[in-house]
């Protein structure tokens, strides 16, 4: 038949009307990207705080900065677990350590995983193999419920290493909370409320380097506060800095930020 087969013409305008498939990542151009399972979304800049804002944590800060800085040479470094109290900052450190490095080298990316991307880590990881740059994937506030048992034993096979092995470049942060994680307390649950706990386990012994972060004491949620308002020259109450955290049930970092939002968005200011 002239002009082809029917379903052949049928293909080819299919054909011509599908988008083009979109540009391979270039993994050298940004200092960060997110992982969207099947390719890698630059971000130009990365939103990180100094490191010397990050009050209260400094053995944390030495040892994660010392680890992306070690990653960035070349040499070799840890995956890395920072758990504990929510808004110490868990998150906030790894963002400053990495800019931190990349104020003295581009050698250094931060990759962070869009939720439901653990299955293709896989794909990502092969991705980067070729890349000639230190990478540190990061998973934000891991929590594995009822059905994220298959996340779990797929970030551990990724640590563990599996036929295809993980190359010295690309390292692993993951951010959590003590319980989803790290809870070791034993208690009277069920067997496989126990069995889900040890998974949780044997996936936190499997970081080389665990960070744990605690509730600030008052002192140090003050000066936090102070970090963030004396550059401004903004004076504030302590008795108004600690109700504002009564009032959140918490003394954090995260805590004294907004509070020295609300004082200094009441002169005008910003931070």
């Amino acid at each position: 038949m002239a002009g082809g087969e029917p379903w052949e013409r049928i293909a080819a305008a299919l054909e011509r009307l599908a988008p083009p498939p979109p540009p391979p990542t270039d993994w050298l151009a940004a200092p960060a990207y997110v992982w969207e399972g099947d390719r890698g979304r630059a971000v130009p800049v990365l939103d990180a705080q100094p490191l010397t804002t990050l009050h209260g944590i400094d053995a944390q800060k030495a040892a994660m900065a010392g680890n992306c800085a070690r990653l960035a040479s070349g040499a070799a470094a840890h995956d890395a677990l920072l758990w504990g109290a929510r808004g110490m900052g868990k998150s906030a450190l790894v963002r400053a350590c990495v800019a931190e490095v990349q104020r003295e080298t581009h050698g250094l990316a931060l990759v962070q995983l869009a939720p439901g991307t653990l299955p293709s880590f896989p794909a990502l990881i092969a991705e980067l193999a070729s890349v000639e740059r230190a990478f540190l994937l990061f998973i934000d506030d891991l929590g594995f419920g009822a059905d994220g048992r298959a996340e779990m034993l797929a970030l551990r096979s990724l640590l563990d290493g599996g036929i295809a092995p993980r190359p010295g470049h690309v390292r692993i942060v993951v951010t959590a909370n003590r319980r989803s994680i790290t809870e070791r307390e034993d208690t009277s649950a069920a067997l496989h409320e126990r069995d889900e706990r040890d998974d949780a386990l044997a996936l936190a012994d499997r970081f080389g380097l665990t960070l744990g972060f605690h509730p600030a004491d008052k002192d140090t949620y003050l000066a936090i506060v102070a970090s963030y308002l004396a550059p401004l020259g903004l004076p504030y109450d302590r008795e108004e800095a600690m109700a504002f955290a009564i009032q959140r049930g918490n003394r954090s970092g995260r805590t004294a930020l907004q509070f020295s939002t609300e004082i200094a968005g009441r002169a005008g200011m910003r931070l």
